[in-house]
């Protein structure tokens, strides 16, 4: 092994633990700088052993609560999990709660939360969501989150890297959904298991922020223990817009690193994808789908869900309907992107083009409230899984796609290629 260098996650592990340097498969304590919490794993979890330890939060500024799964409760135990949330925030002088306001790896990005280099540690699987922003998140289990709320600290074993060099940009009617579709196609759920993603190279500028998002969001999918992006001026510019300090330099790689793997990405080669039910990793381009009909098409979740779909969406849906055979729901990932949508005309448009607009929860994605499917239903859905009653009935057909994808396919009534719609 080489050490000459180190990776992007090994240099904020070293940080956090007070280290020169770790080595992959090395067991660290670390301090952590940030916790975030939601409301289904969070509160109701671990409010009894926190009574038991009889200890305070370590700081309170430094947790995070997001009300995101039962922010609309269905019934009274739904709005029981609610209450607890909002009770554990003022009780615990949590200031940094969010109710309504979106999905819980949105938010933190979106209300400044999030910069380069920072170590987070989030109650959900898909809490690596901030290292589209050069921050190394790490997702945990609410025993593990009791821990670190009262300690400020946990441990890790460091893992291995496997850089992934992201080359070309991406066609038309092309997202980033795509881009991590072909990764699972490529490697299956388990490929990653326990290693760090860290994707960079000359493609990665074609990228937004918020597509970014989905590469790290779907850590989990390919099996991996976080993920993280290389910063540049296109993260610069996004910390600026939402009032974060600049850091000093850009956060790369440094030195010759030791990568367990090496992969190219080429964005250029890449094109419509579907994951087929009942696996994220049952993927298919959409061109060899044959003509399969649906029931409905949703945009939703922390993945797919975010201003930068609403608008690829639309860019879909101008001047044309939704199929009168499709149900065409939208669940935006947070407030701040339907304000954006509705300030730019975005919104507009999906409304005419026959969408219906839900609450930025995480809804039907955790087979929760409106847009859960029905017995032997087809959906097709810019969300991160499909298994078996993850969207309601057992017998509900789930394909995953792209923002533009589904789109495209809630205009015709079958699953389509938005590059066969894209306005020329």
């Amino acid at each position: 092994m080489s050490l000459a260098g180190t990776t992007i996650v090994e240099q904020v592990l070293a940080r956090a633990s007070d280290k020169d340097r770790v080595n992959p498969g090395e067991i660290i304590d670390v301090t952590v700088d940030m916790a975030m919490m939601h409301d289904s794993g969070g509160p109701r979890r671990i409010l009894g052993p926190l009574a038991e330890l009889n200890m305070p939060i370590w700081d309170p500024n430094r947790v995070v609560l997001v009300a995101d799964h039962y922010a609309m409760p269905n019934d009274a135990d739904e709005a029981i999990i609610l209450q607890t949330a909002r009770n554990f925030a003022r009780d615990h002088a949590i200031t940094r709660y969010h109710e309504l306001e979106g999905i819980c790896h949105i938010v933190p990005a979106e209300e400044g939360y999030i910069y380069p280099g920072m170590l987070m540690v989030g109650g959900d699987s898909h809490s690596a969501t901030p290292g589209a922003l050069g921050a190394v998140a790490i997702p945990m289990g609410s025993t593990d989150m009791l821990g670190v709320l009262v300690a400020g600290k946990t441990w890790l074993k460091v893992p291995h890297t496997i850089r992934i060099d992201v080359e070309g940009q991406l066609e038309q009617g092309v997202m980033a959904k795509d881009a991590v579709l072909w990764l699972l196609g490529q490697w299956g759920m388990s490929h990653a298991t326990y290693r760090a993603l860290e994707y960079g190279g000359t493609g990665l500028a074609s990228l937004p922020v918020e597509e970014r998002m989905v590469l790290t969001n779907m850590a989990i999918e390919l099996g991996a223990k976080t993920a993280v992006c290389e910063t540049d001026a296109i993260t610069e510019q996004w910390l600026t817009n939402h009032g974060v300090p600049l850091p000093s330099s850009y956060l790369r790689p440094q030195g010759d690193p030791f990568y367990s793997e090496k992969i190219v990405m080429n964005l250029s080669a890449i094109e419509p994808l579907v994951a087929r039910p009942p696996r994220p990793d049952h993927v298919s381009p959409v061109s060899a789908i044959d003509r399969q009909p649906i029931n409905q098409a949703y945009i939703g979740a922390c993945t797919g869900a975010k201003y930068h779909d609403l608008a690829m969406a639309a860019t879909v849906l101008q001047g044309r309907k939704v199929s009168p055979r499709v149900r065409f729901l939208i669940a935006p990932a947070s407030r701040k992107a339907l304000q954006q949508a509705a300030q730019d005309g975005t919104l507009q448009v999906l409304i005419e083009a026959g969408a219906t607009i839900l609450s930025s929860t995480c809804g039907a994605c955790a087979g929760l409230g409106a847009g859960i499917l029905g017995p032997n239903e087809v959906g097709i859905s810019s969300t991160n899984r499909n298994f078996p009653g993850r969207m309601g009935h057992p017998t509900a057909q789930v394909f995953l796609a792209s923002p533009a994808t589904v789109a495209a396919s809630a205009v015709t009534g079958y699953i389509s290629d938005p590059r066969e719609v894209w306005p020329s």
